[in-house]
């Protein structure tokens, strides 16, 4: 006759009966732990990529430590390691993360009816997409260049290729082929493309280094310098 009320009291103290641990209500919550570690390390990795980012910028990939890193983000370098067991792997995720939001950014530039546009449109449908993406994330330059990483360079140069041959194509459908100084061969063409991507990426550096008027002045130049560049060898409207 004793033991009923100790039974009570235990359950009142908080330990749950056999019968009531099986039941169907305690499975969600069985399910939904490992949901929230998920999230929670989600959360942590993305932390720890933002933080790895700005040190990026600040000192480049070469001067970066996982220590600065930790610190940055505000945790351990023991919880770092948690999540990637050196620098490189940081890079990498982070690339990865880069890359493919410049994938998104240069297939919002390079739209097909952009190519309708007179030169000066046409110029700022392009460029406006990834001069913004490249400000939105300064890291992107900071990485991709001199980092040394082959997992980082290959993607980089396969993307490289994609552009090169992205502006090849709208040269090719809006370059007059009897204007003066107008690409007459396809290795001319590779010519002309690849100076406008070298004349971007220096470009680059200049606007991401101002802000404000000054970089609105740099965007504005750099259109001014590509307009002068190509004006004598495209058709405005382009044919189509």
């Amino acid at each position: 006759m004793r033991e009923t009320p100790r039974a009570t009291s235990t359950e009142k103290a908080g330990e749950p009966a056999v019968e009531a641990a099986l039941t169907p209500a305690a499975e969600p919550a069985a399910e939904t732990a490992p949901r929230r570690r998920q999230a929670r390390g989600e959360r942590r990795i993305a932390q720890l990529l933002t933080a790895a980012a700005g040190v990026f910028c600040r000192t480049g990939y070469a001067a970066a430590s996982t220590n600065a890193i930790a610190r940055e983000a505000g945790v351990s370098p023991g919880t770092l390691y948690q999540f990637f067991p050196n620098k490189e792997a940081i890079a990498v995720e982070l690339g990865g993360h880069l890359l493919q939001r410049a994938h998104e950014a240069h297939g919002r530039a390079f739209l097909p009816e952009n190519l309708d546009r007179p030169l000066p449109e046409l110029l700022d449908a392009v460029l406006d997409p990834v001069i913004a993406f490249n400000c939105e994330n300064p890291a992107f330059l900071a990485l991709m260049h001199g980092s040394g990483i082959p997992g980082i360079a290959q993607e980089h140069d396969e993307l490289h290729v994609g552009m090169l041959t992205r502006v090849e194509g709208v040269l090719r459908a809006c370059v007059t082929p009897a204007a003066d100084g107008a690409p007459a061969t396809d290795a001319e063409l590779t010519q002309v493309a690849t100076m406008v991507l070298g004349i971007v990426k220096v470009s680059l550096e200049l606007i991401l280094a101002s802000e404000g008027a000054e970089r609105d002045a740099y965007v504005a130049e750099l259109k001014t310098v590509l307009f002068r560049y190509l004006d004598p060898m495209i058709t405005t409207p382009p044919p189509r």
